[in-house]
Formats: structure tokens, C-alpha cells, sequence
């Protein structure tokens, strides 16, 4: 598509005719007005791109670093006009001139600025997004624009950044979740998704965490969490807003009913876990001496610690009946009393003298195992 030149834009009859409001042709012709970038325009460039409404003019070896898309992209045009018997048109190959730049899709102006940045950056630069004064936001956008054109080892660097600065304690203290001017948690979920970085995902499911313990943005999350199916993370929403209770629940615009089925659906479904779990504890690795009919007593005896943990536990706080998870976290906490004997034990560690040091590891591991099992119990009816 070839422009008007500035001139014309400016001669245009309507463009002198008196006052003109935010809604008359002027303006959205204005608008319309591709302008060069303050940086990356740069005058020995051989390549123009628009992005939205701005154009970068820049070095195509530059662009076909890192085995980029890009390069695939050039070495495809240059194929075509190499096998082209028909000569361009004056607006001259694409690319080559303001007036028929290459139209990049679906990007923002701010994405592609920051590959650019990224591709053109001095050491020092590059260094400083690794320290607490690195722009989160840049980073984010050059993490989304190399994963979609290829830049791979940009791609790991930009990613290991944002990792690095979302993990860093001095980042994340327990009252503030996200930056005010960065990426917002949904964000930095989508793009850990997206990207598939464990990592980031991981330190982005505990920034919902923290959030979900506060009661804040709950709902949310479980769009979030179902949308990009992340399983953890739906666990933890559907189990956070099942303690919200049914009138929140009903009364929370952001739910669908069939969200509010499967709200219900958990509670009944928990509830009967917690039902079950007195008679099924979980299994306890045994010490090598304990063997034959001693590893029988030793069973027996973790058995019946097992009831008594889950029943002391609920004597001391009351908790909803469909929490397992907070009732097998003070279970947790009582056994872990017992065991160092902060509380009377009342004879129930004298049948497991070689294994009463397994309890602990054995009561965390149900805790697990319920919590990474969580979104199983908020299905749909059937």
C-alpha cells in the first residue's frame, strides 16, 4: 500500500475548514499518519516495518538473528523476486521505502521496540534488566514478541529475567502482588503459560496464592486457572472460594452457574473425603528394623495415631466441614507436636519405636497429595 506524502496530508480541502471537534476526518486522518520511531528509525537501515502506527526502519541482518522467523521470511521474498518475471511496482519492494513497509500483524508498536531494544542493546543495558532496576514491562513484551517470531535464545534470556525478578524476595513482599507499572498477574500467567516456563508459572501460582489466602480476586483466578488449564492453581481458587460460602458464591457476577455447580459439587465431594480419611491413612515408610509382627504393631500404632491426629486436630479449632485442607494442615501441626514431644503422646508412639520419625514425612505427603488433587473435586454433574 503505498502513503500519501506529507503534503498531501496536509493540503486536504477539510483540513482548513474552521474549528473541528474530536470526531470530524482531521483528527482520525491525523491519527492515520504512520510516524517514524524516535529510535528506531534508523537513517542506514535497509528495512522498514510498520507496526500499528509507527515505522522502524532497522538492519535486516539484525532481524535474521537467532534463526528468527524473520530470516525465514527474507530468505522467501528474496526467493520470490528472484523467480518474479514482473517487475515491481513504484511503490518498490516491500520493505524498502516508508511509502511500502513491511505490515507486521497482531503486534504492538511497544512489543516490537522491545525486541529491537534487545537486538541493539549496549552490555551495560542488557545487565541492568538482571537488577532490581530492570523495566518488567519491557521485558515482558520482548518475552511474548521472540516467543512469537522464533527468537529462542532471547526468548530463555528474556524469560530467565523475568523469572529471576518475580522470584526475588526483596520483589515480593506478602502485601504487594504485582507491580504497579509491570505486567499484571494474569499477565505474567498467560505468558508462562504460553511459553511453557515452569518457573514462572511457579512464582506466579504463589502471587495467586497469596492473593486467594486474603480472599482477593478469587473469581478471577478461576477463570484463569480454567482457561489456561492450569490444575494447581484451579485447586486452590475453587477451594478458596468454596470457604467464601453460597452466598458469596451467588452473589459474585463474575462466576457462571456452571462454575457455581462445580463449587457445590467440591463441597460434597470433599466432605466426603474428609469422611473417609480417619480409616485410610496414608502409608509410612518403615525403619529396616522394622520387620515381621513389629512392622504389624508398628501399623496398628500409626493407625490409631492417625485417627487421633485428624480428631485432636479438629478439637483444637473449629474449621468447615469441607476443608480437608486446613484440617490435614493442624493435623500436620499436631503430629508434628507429638512426634517432638511439645504434647503428651498418651502412649500412641510406644508401638512404632523405629518409625515414629516417618510420621511427619507421611502426614505431608497426604497434605500434597490432597492439594495437587484439589481441582479433581470441583467436576461438573453428571
Amino acid at each position: 500500500m503505498a502513503h500519501l506524502p506529507s503534503d498531501v496530508y496536509l493540503t486536504t480541502s477539510f483540513m482548513h475548514s474552521g474549528d473541528v471537534s474530536p470526531t470530524t476526518p482531521k483528527l482520525q486522518l491525523q491519527l492515520s499518519i504512520p510516524h517514524h520511531d524516535p529510535t528506531y528509525y534508523i537513517p542506514d537501515g535497509n528495512t522498514v516495518l510498520l507496526v500499528e502506527n509507527t515505522l522502524f526502519r532497522v538492519h535486516r541482518s539484525t532481524l535474521t538473528k537467532d534463526k528468527s522467523t524473520f530470516d525465514s521470511m527474507f530468505s522467501l521474498d528474496s526467493d520470490l523476486r528472484s523467480s518474479s518475471s514482473t517487475p515491481s511496482v513504484t511503490a518498490g519492494p516491500e520493505g524498502e521505502s516508508d511509502d511500502n513497509p513491511i505490515r507486521l500483524q497482531g503486534d504492538t508498536a511497544q512489543e516490537f521496540r522491545a525486541l529491537l531494544w534487545a537486538l541493539y542493546a549496549l552490555p551495560h543495558e542488557l545487565t541492568l534488566a538482571l537488577t532490581p532496576k530492570a523495566n518488567t514491562s519491557q521485558l515482558f513484551n520482548l518475552a511474548r514478541i521472540t516467543h512469537k517470531y522464533e527468537f529462542r535464545s532471547i526468548e530463555a534470556w528474556a524469560l530467565g529475567a523475568l523469572t529471576t525478578i518475580y522470584t526475588r524476595p526483596t520483589h515480593s513482599p506478602s502485601v504487594q502482588v504485582e507491580d504497579v507499572e509491570g505486567p499484571s498477574l494474569v499477565q505474567l500467567t498467560e505468558l508462562a503459560s504460553l511459553c511453557e516456563q515452569r518457573d514462572l508459572l511457579d512464582a506466579a501460582t504463589l502471587r495467586w496464592k497469596r492473593l486467594l489466602a486474603s480472599g482477593k480476586d478469587i473469581a478471577l483466578a478461576v477463570g484463569v486457572a480454567e482457561r489456561l488449564n492450569l490444575r494447581t492453581l484451579l485447586g486452590f481458587a475453587y477451594h478458596a472460594m468454596m470457604l467464601q460460602g453460597r452466598e458469596v458464591w451467588d452473589n459474585d457476577v463474575l462466576l457462571t452457574r456452571a462454575q457455581r455447580i462445580r463449587l457445590l459439587s467440591g463441597h460434597y465431594a470433599l466432605g466426603r473425603l474428609w469422611e473417609r480419611l480417619p480409616s485410610e491413612p496414608p502409608v509410612i515408610s518403615h525403619s529396616p528394623r522394622c520387620t515381621g509382627g513389629a512392622q504389624a504393631r508398628c501399623n496398628q500404632a500409626w493407625a490409631a495415631l492417625w485417627r487421633s491426629t485428624l480428631d485432636m486436630g479438629r478439637q483444637v479449632l473449629l474449621i468447615q466441614y469441607a476443608d480437608v485442607v486446613g484440617k490435614l494442615m493442624l493435623a500436620e501441626s499436631v503430629a508434628k507436636a507429638l512426634v517432638e514431644r511439645e504434647i503428651p503422646t498418651q502412649g500412641l508412639l510406644d508401638g512404632m519405636p523405629w518409625c515414629k520419625d516417618n510420621v511427619l514425612a507421611a502426614v505431608a505427603g497426604k497434605v500434597k497429595e490432597v492439594q495437587e488433587s484439589l481441582a479433581d473435586y470441583f467436576t461438573d454433574v453428571l
